[in-house]
């Protein structure tokens, strides 16, 4: 395969027998891509069976409503336009509602996709570098590490991280467009590159850094630059390979613009006064070393790692910075004779550029997911390096091929063991986190959301005790006090609980159905003008909201405020005629003032939307009553009490008519 400069993309130390030069190699490539699926496959298959878990994954799919409704207009628009979780990621949220659509509200298509979703990444990597570089065992090996290393076992059990596999995908074949155009290069193949950029961003912003792992593959393997393609033109070859990039880092500059905004719009940023640049750099050193380290020796992996205050020690970012500085002076010194050490480094560092912590997003100091793409590139660097390395041992060519096979296969064998366990710690909320605890100190996620699910189990004690646990963690940790108050009413301490969700409220989380719930614990406690003054606060975040009219409506009715209730009613029936909870409750009003025509009407008009409808149907049995019309009435509260049969109010109102219907009067 021949590239503009003239040099062909094969490594220069690559072993003659590994060449792609025999009429087998189709079977070979097959062979290696069904051992590679058996692998992705032995590792993760049993995810199609795990639950959601407890972190995002509500706010992804188990409780998300544009989610669960499938690829609707009104989902797609919103999918389009929304800045949910601080992420502006359409074609996920898309994805994930055609998974809804298919499989409903159970989560096995959605882990299914990720799996088959990674399964394709694999294939397609491996694809792509042997297209590339000729060399089917290297390229296998870094499509098998890629596959079952441990480290990327969160962005595949995960479903919150679909948009991690999902924009991998659409980066891989922006590179295999990419490749097809350096090959034969024309307008239409230039094209698809761009195309699948724009998809993959999309999904996920990470491809903003797609621009510069091409032109790193400009040096290595296809040798497009001057230096690697041979004399000439140095400095206009430089500046075409650039300008070719050109689409490209524009796309980048308008994703990394809305990203920020959404995360801005998300409160997802962490100030400088939160996070300091000092700290973030040093955070930042740390992340990138550690990376390495786990990617070789993967253990205590856990979810988040917690962005602990004086973590950062001058002897951990010693030590970092002198890891970093020592491979990049390796892979620096190797440029020419090893240029797949610079690339591969290159890579790394480039593409966790964006989420190294240099814009804090979030409370976590590092993240396994992050690590998907940008370990290829220390993949590369092992699987072009070791070979290069044995050769300088003086080790006979023909034992070679033996000792790097054996060797190979340990690592893979060993990683996919490991990847194995960890998966299947992925299982649900319970054992992914009580395994975090165990790994990880001071971790304010982690045991809010083993309170989540502890308080969902119905063991609202115990998930007090995680929900504080992690507010002495994070003081400003607002969802831990709103879930500690959500546990703390459920136990009948509705003090404690008001406090607990005003105390989320100063730290400005808060939302209609928080400042509802709110008012319905005023409302136990019989201060209805602090209920009503909540419900005020919330109309004024969401004017809109009928329910939150409906909720006032029912305050000011109760504080004997009848017009002011009615009008609230009113207020609904003019955007929404058929709402059967505001008829009911304008029937019962008008029923207090004694209009009882104007009652029955509503009442009528409630069942009709509503047959089901227990107030109306108790409301109008009573007029009916009243009326004389005891069989009718009888009628009435024997449906209230056929949809409520604990009711004992209805139950004596339809005694009580009965006998009167069986009087004859």
């Amino acid at each position: 395969m021949s590239h503009p400069g003239g040099s062909p993309s094969r490594s220069p130390a690559a072993e003659p027998a590994e060449r792609d030069a025999s009429r087998t190699a189709g079977s070979r490539n097959g062979l290696i891509a069904l051992a590679l699926a058996a692998a992705t496959l032995l590792v993760y298959a049993r995810a199609v069976g795990f639950d959601f878990v407890g972190l995002d994954d509500a706010a992804y799919a188990s409780r998300n409503p544009f989610v669960l409704g499938g690829p609707t207009r009104t989902g797609i628009a919103w999918a389009f336009t929304t800045t949910y979780q601080a992420n502006w990621h359409p074609l996920t949220w898309i994805s994930l509602m055609i998974d809804a659509a298919l499989g409903g509200k159970a989560p096995w298509l959605f882990h299914l996709t990720n799996v088959v979703l990674h399964l394709a990444n694999t294939l397609l990597l491996f694809h792509v570098l042997f297209r590339m570089t000729g060399l089917p065992w290297r390229s296998a090996f870094v499509a098998a590490l890629f596959a079952v290393h441990p480290l990327h076992v969160e962005s595949v059990a995960w479903i919150t991280e679909r948009k991690d596999v999902l924009s991998t995908l659409f980066w891989l074949l922006a590179m295999l467009a990419y490749l097809r155009h350096v090959e034969r290069p024309t307008r239409p193949r230039y094209l698809l590159v761009p195309a699948a950029m724009a998809l993959g961003l999309l999904a996920k912003p990470m491809l903003v850094t797609l621009p510069l792992v091409l032109l790193l593959l400009d040096v290595w393997p296809l040798r497009r630059f001057p230096s690697a393609a041979g004399p000439g033109d140095s400095r206009g070859r430089t500046y075409r390979l650039v300008l070719e990039k050109a689409p490209l880092f524009a796309l980048s500059l308008v994703s990394s613009v809305v990203t920020i905004y959404a995360q801005k719009k998300g409160g997802a940023f962490g100030g400088l006064e939160a996070f300091p640049l000092g700290r973030r750099l040093a955070n930042a050193v740390i992340a990138y070393g550690t990376y390495v380290g786990k990617m070789l020796w993967p253990t205590k992996l856990a979810v988040p790692y917690p962005l602990i205050p004086g973590a950062q020690t001058p002897g951990r970012v010693l030590a970092s910075a002198v890891l970093l500085v020592a491979i990049s002076v390796l892979a620096i010194r190797g440029l020419k004779r090893r240029p797949y050490l610079a690339v591969g480094w290159l890579w790394y560092l480039v593409t966790l550029l964006p989420v190294i912590g240099l814009f804090q997003v979030g409370i976590q100091s590092m993240a396994d997911r992050y690590t998907y793409v940008p370990l290829v590139g220390l993949f590369v660097m092992v699987a072009w390096g070791v070979p290069d390395l044995l050769r300088g041992t003086g080790l006979a060519p023909a034992a070679r091929p033996a000792i790097l096979g054996g060797a190979a296969g340990l690592a893979v064998l060993a990683l996919t063991g490991c990847a194995y366990v960890q998966a299947g710690r992925w299982r649900n909320t319970s054992e992914l986190f009580a395994h975090v605890l165990r790994v990880t100190e001071q971790n304010a996620t982690a045991h809010n959301a083993l309170g989540l699910d502890l308080y969902e189990s119905g063991r609202p004690d115990d998930a007090i005790a995680h929900y504080r646990e992690a507010i002495r963690i994070a003081p400003g940790f607002d969802l831990a006090y709103a879930n500690l108050g959500a546990a703390l009413s459920r136990i009948g301490k509705t003090d404690e609980a008001i406090a607990a969700y005003r105390q989320a409220f100063r730290l400005r989380l808060e939302s209609p159905g928080m400042r509802t719930t709110v008012a319905g614990l005023l409302m136990t406690q019989g201060r209805d003008d602090e209920a009503a003054a909540e419900i005020t606060r919330a109309m004024g975040d969401a004017p809109g909201d009928v329910s939150l009219r409906k909720a006032l409506g029912s305050i000011l009715a109760r504080q004997g405020k009848s017009p002011e209730a009615m009008a609230e009613f009113e207020a609904v029936l003019r955007e929404t005629p058929e709402d059967a909870e505001a008829l009911a409750s304008l029937g019962t009003l008008l029923m207090k003032q004694g209009d009882l025509a104007g009652a029955s009407a509503r009442f009528a008009e409630a069942l009709s939307v509503e047959p089901d409808n227990v107030p109306a149907h108790k409301n109008l049995g009573v007029i009916l009553a009243r009326q004389g019309r005891y069989g009718e009435a009888v009628a009435q509260f024997t449906e209230a009490l056929r949809v409520r049969p604990e009711d004992d109010g209805v139950r004596r109102n339809l005694e009580h008519a009965k006998a009167l219907a069986a009087g004859g009067r």
